[in-house]
């Protein structure tokens, strides 16, 4: 199984990076020489979030954030407005976590997105973070709702125990009894939060116990009384971005 996870890993690296230089893990080289930048689009007006794109030159130093957007993101674009929830402030959440001094990695994803494929993408990123010598603990996967699924696949996929995680608005019952069904566990340090009066997401303890013996670092669970259930994912408020970014500096 080891080695089936590493296989998986490695063809992720493979597709982001092609036929790059970049040292290998294992090579002398890699321990004086900086990976072979990546070609980093400027953001524009037209094209806002390329300054969120996956870094040109990894800085082993840095601590890495990665933001997976909820669906709405996937079905509108930018702009995206919920008839219910409002505008999804996505590049305000992107601004406020970076103020953080945080290296914040997002990008829209396409519409219908299968979360399993996606969450490989991911890993290979983050993999790719971990050959330049980045430490794991100094790497957060934060999703929001779809983005959360995402998150969890990341950490199934990784299966490691020091990079840390964030749920926000998730486990609902019919999600975590699907997760469960598939063997799907929890790795790392994992963080959940959801409002209560979320009627789309709850608790994640059910999946941690789930969990429990198999990869799971460390859990805890924040439920916050905001009161804009769902919505609450939609803007870059204290009462969530907080929490987060201090889950990642604790780990």
């Amino acid at each position: 199984m080891k080695l089936a996870k590493l296989l998986i890993l490695l063809s992720c690296v493979t597709m982001l990076v092609g036929c790059s230089d970049t040292p290998a893990a294992n090579s002398p080289a890699s321990a004086t020489q900086p990976p072979v930048p990546l070609s980093t689009p400027t953001a524009t007006p037209a094209n806002p979030l390329a300054a969120y794109a996956f870094p040109a030159t990894i800085d082993p130093e840095a601590d890495y954030l990665f933001y997976l957007h909820g669906k709405i993101i996937e079905d509108q674009g930018l702009p995206a407005v919920s008839e219910e929830l409002g505008e999804y402030q996505y590049l305000a959440i992107l601004e406020a976590l970076q103020g953080y001094d945080y290296v914040v990695i997002s990008e829209q994803r396409p519409a219908n997105s299968d979360m399993v494929e996606y969450a490989r993408r991911v890993a290979g990123q983050i993999t790719l973070l971990l050959v330049a010598g980045v430490q794991p603990e100094h790497i957060i996967i934060v999703g929001a709702s779809k983005g959360a699924g995402i998150a969890i696949y990341v950490s199934q996929a990784l299966a490691n125990r020091q990079v840390n995680y964030v749920l926000l608005s998730f486990c609902h019952p019919d999600n975590v009894q699907a997760l469960i069904a598939e063997g799907v566990s929890l790795y790392g340090n994992v963080l959940s939060i959801y409002d209560a009066s979320d009627e789309l997401a709850g608790t994640c303890q059910q999946l941690a116990t789930f969990s429990q013996g198999k990869g799971l670092e460390d859990f805890e669970e924040v439920v916050l009384q905001v009161g804009s259930g769902h919505g609450m994912l939609y803007q870059p408020l204290r009462e969530w971005v907080l929490p987060t970014v201090e889950w990642g500096r604790e780990h």
